[in-house]
């Protein structure tokens, strides 16, 4: 059952559920979809994040009043949602282990693992992108294998290198930027996610699955030539 809250007087959360699932989530970007496609006047921007969805609006234009009805007109008129209707598939390059990921061998030990049986695991299935946040572009993946589940670290580093794959907790995701961070890092990848400079386009959005792809450190240093130091 969805729920309509507004948020002040320049917003309104749908809220689509209330578990962390694929089929919430495919609501959310279905309705997202919609929102977006429908150009409800007054509205400024759309955020989908695990289960609900923020619309902000110019209050000078619209209300919660009278976005609230519009928003639910679309809500019942969306077909059924499959939690396989995801966006593009996004294959990311990784270099695990050494400088790349020097949390690897803990994840490893903590998992009663051996290194490779790590890589193996966490490239060995596609994820969701359920949402990004944190930083610009910082896609919180769904799907992760329970073996390699890690706690963050006690102490955050003040500094993760731009394209740093990591583990927290249930979660796996990728800095796209240098910057502080209290995930396991277990590998980097060369691809150069987010230029500022560039406008800030992103090569994935939320609601399209990553798959990552190991490879050699000489392929890394190749890539990352190849697309410019990263940020």
């Amino acid at each position: 059952m969805i729920q309509f809250t507004p948020v002040g007087d320049s917003g309104v959360l749908a809220v689509c559920g209330s578990e962390i699932s694929e089929q919430v989530n495919a609501q959310v970007m279905a309705l997202d979809a919609a929102v977006q496609a429908a150009q409800l006047p007054g509205v400024v921007e759309t955020v989908p994040t695990y289960a609900a969805l923020l619309v902000t609006l110019d209050p000078l234009q619209t209300d919660a009043d009278t976005l609230i009805p519009a928003l639910r007109r679309l809500w019942d008129a969306l077909p059924p949602v499959s939690s396989t209707a995801a966006g593009r598939l996004v294959e990311v390059p990784v270099c695990y282990g050494g400088d790349y990921g020097p949390d690897l061998a803990f994840v490893a030990q903590h998992a009663g693992l051996t290194e490779q049986q790590v890589i193996d695991i966490h490239c060995g299935r596609d994820y969701r992108i359920f949402m990004l946040g944190f930083l610009p572009g910082f896609p919180y993946l769904g799907g992760m294998d329970e073996r390699i589940v890690c706690p963050r670290l006690q102490t955050p580093r003040t500094k993760i290198p731009a394209g740093a794959v990591g583990i927290g907790g249930k979660q796996t995701g990728i800095y796209p930027l240098a910057s502080p961070g209290g995930w396991q890092l277990i590998g980097r990848t060369p691809l150069r996610l987010f230029d500022p400079a560039g406008g800030g386009k992103l090569p994935y959005a939320a609601g399209d699955r990553i798959r990552f792809v190991p490879i050699s450190p000489e392929k890394f240093e190749t890539i990352q030539k190849e697309q410019g130091a990263a940020l």
